[in-house]
């Protein structure tokens, strides 16, 4: 008879002991509702880091097997050693692996407005590495020491993950559901992209929140528009929501700010670090086959491609708590991105919006978002849910240091209510801008020239290629708080012709964009007039119709939400461009635009309403 050594022994009476009666000397530690750095959570040569490929629902690249997603763990070491179970901090992302780096591979934006647009040739190689052992280090120096494990996947066709890369279809919601799935034990995980042995998540309490910046935002609230069990709560930060509101503007070819030229095939080039044996795939299946037939860069009106790309509509399943963050002056993923998925949900899950006036990204304060995922993931009920529903950094002096965020009721703020402003003549040097409606006027004419930027036509003094309108220099500071809708009556002297319209401060600060000179801005095609009659979200299905020289159209589109304090001293203007040298397609220069002065207006939402203008400019 075989004797089993007492050391061994004592091993199997430590595994067959319920967790429960083996309480971890270490615990998460809340003070004033806050995960706080435990000591024995805090040494990275500790940490636990393991990798594995979850088996997802879908087969991406058509090749007869369901994907697997690269992913990777960091937990602490009691959760292996003393039955400890942690709650997760999830980011995924495309980028993971790297990119192609090489912003070349953009369209030429230097055609004619419905002409076929010359050939993208550019198609560069993303490196790879099939040696990684790790996915990424972000996050995992904040939550692992406050008692949180950090999980990272690679998004499906990037990195180690199977499939192709999909840039905003339905595999970048189901990938990260399957993680979230793998962690609460209803999916498979594997120590090996191609293996059969399995590996569990026993150490998770089930609770998973998500987080990240920019496609690293947006995947958090594509994961929650699947309602997947056990997501709690999500941070995004910057999310494109809608891949039409990132590459067109209300039927206009539009390109994200800094990124002139840029489409979703192109983005696919620069993603696309998955295994170069199953990129083949990939490039007929989406690059050259749905992405080439449907992205039409020709017209720039929305179809049901585009509506296959936006998480609008599968907002009804988000069942996750949710803390929203955007910048106003984010020119790259727009503030639309989160506002219209905010006002999609609110009132049916908990939701906090954070703004501040800088660039693209830009995290909520750690104690905002430590409170957040404590309260939802931990259970911690600290009232972070049932205080302020918006926070917003205000503006700064500058050289000043970046204010603390001011809290506000919500977003948009309710004291704030919608004041409609008219034009008066004198345009071409800077008419009037009021709202009191003027007596019958005649229209404006402005000449398009895509070769001077808005920066350089709103501070000529005297210009044909813009029209430039603007209220009295203010004597108190003016709130504006929401979204801006203006309507335009104009006729082109071409079929086809770009609008730009541009809210401003004026006299227009010098240097860069920012609460110094720009309040909003939006773009739209006059072509898609019939759609837009009444602003709001562009999703008509219709078709563009060429405009007929001289014949007057009207349109009703909203600029980019804000909330901005315009200060004392300064004017609002408001003007009015065709092409856009940062934004749009570049035309020959020459398309006349005619402006009626008497049908064209501006709706701004004013905190205080048209009393508090009136008063800060003597306006009777």
């Amino acid at each position: 008879m075989s004797t089993v050594p007492f050391s061994l022994l004592f091993s199997l009476v430590l595994l067959s002991t319920p967790v429960s009666a083996q309480a971890p000397s270490a615990k998460p530690l809340f003070v004033e509702g806050q995960a706080q750095v435990v000591p024995a959570f805090a040494s990275p040569g500790e940490w636990i880091r393991e990798q594995l490929w979850v088996e997802t629902e879908f087969d991406s690249d058509k090749n007869g097997k369901r994907d697997r997603v690269h992913v990777d763990v960091i937990r602490q070491k009691q959760t292996q050693t003393e039955g400890l179970r942690v709650p997760v901090v999830y980011e995924s992302s495309p980028y993971f692996a790297g990119t192609s780096g090489n912003f070349d591979v953009n369209w030429d934006v230097r055609h004619e407005l419905g002409a076929q647009p010359p050939a993208r040739t550019a198609h560069p190689t993303v490196g790879f590495n099939a040696n990684r052992k790790s996915i990424s280090n972000s996050l995992v120096g904040t939550w692992v020491p406050r008692g949180f494990a950090v999980v990272h996947s690679e998004a499906p066709g990037t990195g180690l993950s199977e499939g192709s890369a999909t840039v905003g279809g339905a595999p970048e919601r189901l990938a990260p559901k399957a993680v979230i799935d793998w962690l609460n034990g209803r999916a498979k995980g594997y120590t090996t992209l191609d293996g059969s042995i399995e590996i569990q998540a026993d150490w998770c309490t089930g609770k998973v929140g998500m987080t990240g910046t920019s496609y690293n935002g947006t995947i958090p609230v594509a994961a929650a528009t699947t309602g997947v069990k056990g997501l709690e709560a999500i941070i995004p930060v910057a999310p494109n929501t809608s891949y039409y509101h990132y590459y067109r503007s209300n039927g206009l070819v539009r390109s994200p700010g800094g990124y002139l030229g840029e489409d979703i095939d192109s983005l696919y080039d620069f993603i696309n670090s998955g295994d170069p044996a199953r990129r083949e795939a990939g490039d007929r299946l989406y690059r050259d086959g749905a992405f080439a037939q449907n992205q039409d860069r020709r017209t720039g009106d929305y179809n049901a491609f585009w509506a296959e790309h936006d998480l609008l509509p599968f907002t009804k399943n988000i069942k996750c708590a949710v803390l929203m963050a955007h910048a106003f002056n984010d020119w790259n993923v727009v503030p639309e991105h989160s506002v219209r998925i905010s006002q999609a949900i609110k009132g049916r899950v908990p939701l906090v919006q954070y703004f501040h006036q800088g660039g693209h990204g830009g995290d909520p304060p750690l104690e905002l978002m430590n409170k957040w995922f404590t309260r939802f993931l931990y259970g911690v009920q600290n009232g972070i849910e049932k205080g302020p529903k918006s926070y917003i950094v205000r503006e700064r002096e500058p050289g000043a240091p970046r204010p603390a965020p001011t809290p506000y009721d919500d977003y948009p703020n309710p004291a704030a209510s919608p004041v409609t402003f008219f034009l008066s003549s004198g345009g071409k040097t800077a008419g009037g801008l009021t709202p009191v409606k003027p007596v019958k006027q005649s229209t404006e004419e402005l000449t398009d020239d895509v070769s001077l930027t808005a920066a350089t036509l709103v501070q000529a003094a005297d210009s044909p290629n813009r029209l430039l309108y603007a209220t009295p220099e203010l004597t108190a500071p003016v709130h504006l708080s929401g979204t801006a809708r203006v309507t335009v009556r104009l006729a082109s002297s071409a079929a086809a012709a770009n609008l730009s319209v541009y809210l401003v401060q004026l006299p227009w600060t010098t240097g860069p964009i920012g609460t110094e000179n720009l309040i909003t801005r939006g773009w739209a095609d006059p072509q898609n007039a019939k759609s837009l009659t009444k602003g709001g979200d562009y999703h008509a299905m219709d078709r563009g119709t060429p405009l007929k020289p001289g014949e007057f159209v009207t349109l009703t589109f909203d600029l980019e939400p804000d909330d901005q304090i315009i200060p004392v001293g300064k004017r609002i203007g408001l003007m009015i461009l065709s092409s856009d040298h940062d934004f749009t397609l570049w035309p020959k220069p020459g398309t006349k635009l005619t402006v009626d002065l008497d049908a064209t207006r501006i709706t701004l939402p004013l905190v205080g309403g048209a009393d508090t203008f009136k008063r800060a400019t003597g306006a009777r």
